[in-house]
């Protein structure tokens, strides 16, 4: 079937999106021809991550365009609303600190991170600072040295600030002066001109020893070794105070590391060097992250690039001129950026290595050991009480071996007794219901701690649901350790060796779930509060949740309600939801 596909697809640019056995997107790449780049991945020469790729590749799907240009920009649209395993692996989401000058309605500087900055919104930015410190220390002293507005919204009365002559006092507006002259100030200190500030830091400084206010003007000085230290430190001899990013990569084991320099007013202010699996053509993946790294970060006027990379694809997407240097500074500067991406990759591949085998290594070898075919995703789930109160439970996430924290969930418990049977099936009702009506995506493993009881606890509740998920269950000796993995199918013991990779991402994944239970526990029995059904139910927040009880006074008799009854107090979708809820929890726990 799959063959037969692969000769349909046309001689075209565009996106192409590989799916694995549950039809989820695992990588999405672009190609100049669609044909030859698809077909490519199956003539068996692949090895490494491309390899591991293709073994999970049960179908595909492609968009065609009519330019590489926009199979590239339709790349970068679809790994954000897929976010492909394959596509993100080592690669770094994260932003840089800006300085962001605001003028309007009253003149302010503050440290500034962006999720995506665009051109149009003509925002006043300076950066980006690798250094977050040294961005803050910029930001805190120009607001010693000028009185710029400091506090956030408008107090009704003047601050401490106006007081020591630090603030003009906005929020009361007094006569405010003409301020042009603080702004070209500020302004190109920023840009570069460092002699701005570094005159003003030596006038208050002359003032403070005149006023006998020895420790403030030592504080000064200090500032002042901090500019000619770090502001001063990296000049290249490119004078003409154009804000341009250097980049260049490089290739080795199969991982690519990218550097790049931000260079700001003929200065390096610091770089970033980002390492990623190759699973394509290296120039294209490389351009792919570029696309998708300048979509979070400010697009500087001009792009000094290795040749590897160099194309106009580049500046036509991202609206700024390319430059692929053959000679003078510039082409050193490339250089500089490619032994940068060297010396970071070499020193890290031991690091990647031991990394990769305690994690995506271990992962690997349970799905074996498990005999899955699939195991991205494991959900575990742990349970506590202080003497059957305070009842609550917590799942983690481990997405190919590694902790997705933003997916854990917290979950109070209705069951007020000890009882981790009951726990189990009420927990496991409540996440799975959700993960159907939402049409969320189910792990491929469920973990659960504990034995017998909670394994058949958790295969209950799946039946119900008629959900086929694997479970197993970690037992802990009379120590708290991880002691055996018990198989939720047979209820055999599956020995693992203690010194395996695979026995310690076992104990990493349940010292996780059961930290995470145990400080939500503490949270909870901190605030006295007993667990409600009505706090998991969405829609429903504290003013509805007390309507409901002072009108029924107990989750049973909400069940006994109709909707219509239970729509006086609820939207019709929540009184709905609850109904089915309470329906099918009561059911589960007969």
């Amino acid at each position: 079937m799959l063959q037969e596909k692969l000769k349909t697809i046309p001689h075209l640019p565009g996106s192409y999106q590989m799916r694995n056995a549950n039809n989820i997107v695992i990588y999405v790449g672009k190609a100049k021809d669609l044909y030859k780049r698809v077909n490519s991945y199956f003539k068996g020469n692949d090895y490494g991550k491309t390899a591991k790729l293709v073994s999970e590749i049960t179908d595909f799907t492609y968009i065609t365009t009519a330019t590489e240009q926009e199979a590239f920009i339709l790349e970068i649209n679809l790994i954000k609303q897929y976010n492909p395993k394959y596509n993100i692996l080592l690669k770094d989401d994260k932003t840089y600190p800006y300085i962001e000058y605001i003028r309007k309605p009253y003149p302010r500087l503050k440290v500034s991170r962006y999720t995506s900055i665009k051109k149009k919104d003509k925002k006043i930015l300076f950066g980006p600072y690798p250094n977050v410190y040294a961005a803050r220390r910029i930001v805190n002293l120009i607001n010693r040295l000028y009185p710029l507005k400091k506090c956030e919204g408008n107090p009704k009365k003047v601050c401490l600030y106006y007081h020591i002559g630090e603030c003009l006092g906005y929020c009361e507006k007094h006569n405010i002066p003409e301020l042009s002259q603080m702004e070209e100030d500020i302004l190109g200190f920023l840009k570069g001109n460092n002699k701005i500030i570094k005159d003003k830091i030596m006038e208050k400084i002359t003032k403070l020893s005149e006023n006998l206010n020895f420790e403030a003007a030592l504080e000064l000085k200090n500032e002042l070794k901090f500019i000619n230290v770090v502001l001063d430190k990296q000049k290249v001899e490119i004078h003409d105070y154009i804000n341009r990013d250097v980049i260049s990569y490089y290739l080795d084991e199969g991982i690519v590391s990218v550097q790049i320099l931000f260079l700001r007013n003929g200065k390096i202010i610091g770089g970033s060097n980002e390492k990623f699996y190759l699973i394509s053509d290296e120039a294209d993946e490389v351009k792919s992250y570029l696309l998708n790294f300048y979509s979070k970060h400010e697009i500087p006027h001009e792009l000094v690039v290795d040749a590897k990379i160099g194309d106009n694809i580049l500046g036509e997407i991202l609206h700024t001129k390319i430059v692929v240097p053959q000679k003078g500074k510039k082409k050193e500067l490339v250089a500089m950026a490619y032994n940068n991406a060297k010396i970071a990759l070499i020193q890290e591949l031991q690091i990647l290595d031991k990394n990769v085998r305690r994690t995506e290594g271990a992962n690997e070898e349970l799905k074996e050991l498990l005999h899955l075919p699939i195991l991205d995703r494991i959900e575990a789930f742990d349970n506590s009480n202080l003497f059957g109160s305070f009842a609550v439970s917590g799942m983690v996430v481990f997405l190919n071996g590694k902790p997705a924290r933003n997916e854990y969930r917290k979950f109070k418990v209705l069951v007020d007794k000890n009882d981790d049977y009951n726990t189990m099936r009420e927990v496991i009702y409540r996440r799975y219901y959700r993960v159907l009506i939402d049409k969320l995506t189910p792990p491929d493993l469920i973990l659960v701690d504990g034995g017998i009881n909670q394994i058949n606890a958790c295969n209950d509740i799946l039946r119900d649901l008629n959900l086929n998920i694997k479970v197993c269950g970690l037992k802990k000796d009379d120590k708290h350790r991880t002691s055996e993995l018990i198989d939720g199918a047979t209820l055999d013991v599956i020995p693992i060796p203690r010194s395996s990779d695979i026995f310690h991402y076992l104990t990493r994944i349940q010292d996780e779930v059961h930290r995470y239970t145990i400080t939500y526990h503490k949270q909870i029995r901190s605030k006295g509060s007993i667990a409600s059904i009505l706090d998991n139910i969405e829609g429903i927040g504290s003013v509805r949740k007390k309507a409901l009880i002072k009108k029924y006074g107990s989750v049973a008799k909400m069940r006994e309600a109709d909707t219509t009854d239970l729509q006086e107090i609820l939207p019709e979708k929540v009184a709905v939801d609850l109904k089915k809820f309470l329906d099918g929890f009561f059911e589960a726990k007969k």
